[in-house]
């Protein structure tokens, strides 16, 4: 399984051009308001970009026996590759592509440190993570108020046995900081 996760993650780089182009902006920074954290976002080419999130996030337990019905807050850092596959479309139709307002789909990993914690009774210790597939919506305004949400399945590892499981990211919160998208850089 782990050689299907560094493959998926490999794979992921044909999604990625050698030129910046006029879609994705360079970089951005996002304050999350749901899962308080922040947020990078940086071009890697036409359209794709780099996305990584630090913050406090909801997840599901994966070390319980009904992990879809157990949740808690945990430190994590999530990183995605994007590929936005209709900002031509949508600037074609006169939509806004403003802060990478689009759909994607991305390769996802994320870490997350609980700390020591008690599942079912027995103590839970040391970090977990998932390696997985998403497909995602993110749009902003012009206000500077930006959401994403986005959702697949993911690899589930740690200190528990390992599982495929549900993956949903939610993002609501603001733009801080910006460089908007230039030819050349």
């Amino acid at each position: 399984m782990r050689r299907l996760l560094l493959l998926a993650f490999l794979s992921a780089g044909c999604f990625v051009r050698a030129q910046y182009g006029t879609n994705c902006e360079i970089r951005q920074f996002k304050l999350n308001a749901i899962n308080p954290g922040i947020e990078y976002e940086m071009a890697l080419g036409v359209n794709s970009t780099l996305d990584i999130r630090v913050a406090y996030q909801a997840a599901l337990e994966p070390a319980s026996s009904q992990p879809l019905e157990d949740f808690d807050f945990f430190p994590a850092m999530t990183v995605q590759n994007r590929y936005y596959h209709n900002l031509n479309s949508r600037e074609r139709r006169r939509r806004s592509i403003y802060g990478n307002s689009g759909n994607y789909i991305a390769p996802t990993a994320a870490i997350f440190s609980p700390g020591d914690r008690l599942v079912e009774g027995q103590i839970v210790d040391g970090i977990h993570g998932y390696g997985g597939l998403v497909y995602g919506v993110q749009r902003s305004y012009d206000s500077g108020f930006s959401f994403s949400i986005d959702g697949g399945a993911g690899y589930y590892m740690g200190p528990f046995k390992g599982s495929v499981q549900p993956v949903v990211n939610l993002s609501i919160g603001w733009i801080i900081s910006e460089k908007r998208w230039c030819v050349g850089l």
